[in-house]
């Protein structure tokens, strides 16, 4: 589309006229303006370009060689070529012949105004009263130029009440986009909002994360750097510093400029920069040798083939930037080089045009500079190298040429016939489409290049990719696989970063008082990992991992329990079936001498109750080895609670049976009618099914279940049982305790009874040995982690275990083996034994 509705270009072109007032009269204040190139025809279309670096050399050639501006030159050559096309042309405006005026800004923004409204109003000097109103339509229908941005926002504001269309080949400022400042501006190259954005995922591309900015001091650098500045952080880019000169600034500004480079820590420096603010730049490097440095380029000056011919120091070797697409336009060239100054209509400029191409004088030319030779006005321009003659901007050549036929086609629609001008969609003549969208903008599409130099010394400029807006965002930045020069001639991308990449494992924490881009690299804590280089945050593992020695990765932490395998359960689990294998031999020693007196004495059948229940207690051991499931779990308390408990019970009815025997013994009493073999069973059984109610209830309520400790150690994890409900867990164990308690204190009571065989001292004995095993347990049971606490609890079933079955059946074994003698009868009703107490 050509235009945003509302503007109707041409409508404006041909019919706009303004109110008459009765009395005006016209008068132009100042002196009046000619167009440097004119040309009459049906329709006139107005050029507003520099041929002249300043007013100031333009007004003074008598005394000075004319300071001609070549690309203003070429510029102008590229919009006759357009208008010679299209009045050849039988397709496009056919009878229609274009003229046109073209004016000299010299550089100057305040000329570039005036010259504006000459274009709209006219150059008449009307003297005295006249009838003629001043209000008429515009000398022209458009206006092709200005180079620069800053006066086409000048321009723009002053043509846009009267929506007189201005296409600029070479203003780029994003600023110039908004049409509610500048409704009737239109450009054919795209708006520096995306060659800034360009720049900067160009800079992210490379990993430049810390770098330098230089602006021009005007709308074009400032509104470009703006955008780059703002995208560039969005994208993680610091910049050290962002400075701004202008190449008319004194020489200390420009030189604080050097001393920020110098002192700045960053190795690449992106320049939003005119060519001639570049050159001016590049001057003052070169003094200071600073050739260290990587240039990032915007299209003002990363593609100026005098740029680089300047360039003798090779302070931008390697540079890299966005400039406007090649392009090629037939007989563009042919016809700059064609000029001829005689047979131009225009001879003033095209003389002095000619003048300082060939550094030559007529013979009536009025410059008093000196002048080598005579000009004939015959000679070969090919045979000239200068700026002149150099191709390198056909890109912006073809940008005019594009706004010239945009112009003509505009035309030709309201001509015949009328349609809409956002509607306006053609291509050229070799093909490039042309178009508008709604901001007056073309299609945004740069070519990357970078400057490598040849053997010959001459800066060639590589394209090695592209950017085009068009395409999904992933695909809009597209570097091809050449080989790139950087600065110094360097086949290595070069670094620039404030602090180097965090790895995997560390995580980034910024360093006060200074950019994002500047920061520490902190080691990620126990359980945490980063396996992202450059990650911010260090990211907790799952309770079941823990982070490997590198802090990249989470691991399965260890899952420890007390196993077979290893030497502490392995122990234990020897100990055990040895007690178990003892246990046995006992009741095999018992049950082969069950006749002996020293086997019956205090009733056998609790004895191998006892024995039974022994075997019992160092197996049930063997239940806390191994991992936990939940039928363990419930298994192993159980078992222990109700197996002590029986132990328990056969001693506690073995020391009553003791007791009793004594108390039988004094004159007038019955007392072991009361507590035969018969009730000796059911006090063991009364005293055992307690324990048993009390396990049923806990398993009941809140049972015993495997349980994952993450707390007791960082990188492992515990697979214990879990007491399910405490207060059934202690109320076993409390139980146990009860028992032990009054069977120690019968056994103590029973101690001295006049038996040559007391087994009352030896429960006594044993009895001591098991309230002292279970209450140093309790606080070991407490402070031993993990595995350990189970071991205690082993040792402690095994400790006590071992301790009633060697105090009460060793002596027994020891005569029954070793002492048959004494195993009778009358040796077991003798004498005392002697007390242990």
């Amino acid at each position: 589309m050509l235009l945003q509705n509302g503007w109707a270009i041409l409508q404006v072109l041909l019919v706009v006229t303004f109110s008459q007032a009765d009395e005006q009269v016209c008068r132009q204040m100042g002196d009046p303006e000619n167009p440097q190139l004119s040309q009459d025809g049906n329709i006139v279309l107005g050029g507003i370009f520099s041929f002249y670096s300043s007013w100031k050399d333009r007004m003074d050639t008598y005394l000075h060689k004319p300071l001609l501006n070549f690309r203003g030159f070429q510029f102008a050559q590229a919009m006759l070529f357009a208008i010679e096309e299209i009045n050849n042309s039988t397709d496009l405006l056919p009878g229609v012949s274009l003229g046109y005026k073209i004016y000299d800004a010299c550089g100057s923004m305040s000329r570039s105004v005036k010259v504006a409204l000459t274009l709209t109003n006219g150059n008449e000097i009307l003297a005295g009263q006249s009838e003629r109103p001043c209000t008429r339509p515009s000398q022209v229908q458009a206006i092709i130029g200005e180079t620069s941005s800053s006066p086409c926002m000048a321009i723009a504001t002053v043509l846009g009440p009267f929506y007189i269309p201005m296409i600029s080949h070479f203003a780029t400022c994003a600023c110039l986009s908004d049409k509610t400042k500048y409704p009737s501006f239109l450009r054919t190259i795209p708006s520096d909002y995306y060659q800034s954005r360009a720049l900067a995922h160009l800079v992210k591309y490379f990993g430049w994360t810390w770098v330098g900015a230089i602006r021009t001091n005007d709308d074009y650098g400032n509104n470009g750097m703006a955008t780059f500045t703002e995208t560039a952080q969005q994208l993680g880019i610091c910049l050290e510093y962002s400075v701004s000169f202008f190449r008319t600034d004194p020489a200390d500004k420009i030189q604080k400029i050097i001393d920020i480079i110098k002192a700045s820590t960053s190795k690449v420096i992106v320049a939003f920069l005119s060519h001639m603010d570049m050159d001016v730049l590049m001057y003052e490097l070169s003094q200071h040798n600073l050739t260290e440095y990587q240039w990032v380029g915007s299209e003002g000056w990363i593609f100026d083939s005098q740029t680089a011919a300047l360039d003798i120091h090779h302070i931008l070797n390697g540079a890299i930037g966005l400039s406007i697409p090649k392009a090629h336009v037939n007989g563009l060239r042919e016809f700059m080089l064609n000029v001829k100054p005689l047979n131009s209509s225009n001879n003033e400029l095209f003389t002095e045009f000619w003048e300082a191409l060939f550094n030559c004088r007529f013979r009536q030319s009025k410059s008093r500079a000196t002048i080598q030779r005579e000009c004939t006005g015959h000679e070969d321009v090919t045979g000239v190298q200068n700026s002149y003659t150099d191709m390198s901007l056909m890109p912006i050549f073809n940008n005019v040429y594009k706004g010239v036929y945009a112009v003509a086609h505009a035309l030709h629609n309201i001509l015949n016939p009328f349609t809409h001008i956002k509607n306006i969609d053609f291509k050229t003549k070799e093909g490039d489409e042309v178009y508008f969208n709604e901001n007056g903008d073309p299609a945004a599409k740069y070519e990357i290049i970078n400057w490598q130099p040849r053997e010959n010394g001459v800066v060639e400029f590589v394209t090695v990719g592209l950017y085009d807006i068009s395409l999904a965002a992933e695909k809009q930045l597209n570097l091809q696989n050449k080989s790139l020069i950087w600065a110094r001639n360097s086949k290595q991308v070069p670094v620039s970063v404030c602090s180097e990449k965090c790895p995997p494992g560390t995580r980034k924490v910024l360093q006060k008082g200074r950019p994002v881009c500047c920061y520490d690299c902190i080691r990620c804590a126990e359980g945490e990992i980063s396996n992202i280089t450059d990650s911010v945050i260090c990211v907790r593992c799952l309770p079941e991992y823990w982070s490997n020695e590198r802090r990249d990765a989470c691991i399965k932490k260890e899952a420890v329990f007390l196993s077979y395998e290893e030497i502490m359960g392995a122990l234990l689990t020897a100990a055990s079936v040895f007690g178990t294998c003892t246990t046995a031999g006992v009741v095999l020693i018992f049950f082969k001498h069950r006749k002996t007196p020293i086997v019956r004495a205090n009733n056998s059948e609790l004895s191998f109750l006892l024995l039974f229940s022994l075997t019992l207690c160092f197996l049930c051991s063997l239940t806390f080895i191994g991992q936990p499931s939940e039928w363990s779990c419930m298994l192993r308390h159980t078992a222990f609670g109700v197996t002590f408990v029986l132990c328990i019970s056969c001693v506690l009815g073995k020391t009553i049976v003791v007791l009793m025997a004594f108390r039988a013994k004094l004159p007038g009493s019955n007392m072991m009618k009361w507590f035969g073999h018969t009730q000796q069973r059911l006090c063991v059984l009364g005293f055992t099914l307690v324990q048993v109610i009390i396990c049923i209830v806990w398993l009941t309520i809140s049972p015993p279940f495997p349980f994952k400790n993450f707390e007791e150690f960082k990188d492992k994890i515990i697979l214990e049982c879990a007491l399910g409900s405490a207060v059934g867990y202690w109320a076993v164990l409390g139980y146990i305790g009860l028992l032990s308690v009054l069977c120690f204190i019968f056994a103590f009571l029973a101690r001295k009874l006049p038996d040559n065989f007391n087994e009352a001292k030896f429960i006594t004995f044993s009895m001591l040995i098991f309230c002292a095993v279970w209450i140093t347990f309790i606080p070991a049971y407490v402070s031993s982690p993990g595995k350990f606490s189970v071991a205690v609890e082993i040792f402690a079933i095994l400790a006590s275990s071992f301790g009633l079955l060697i105090c009460i059946f060793m002596p027994k074994c020891y005569i029954i083996l070793l002492k048959p003698e004494k195993n009778t009868k009358r040796n077991m009703m003798g004498k005392k034994a002697p007390h242990l107490f």
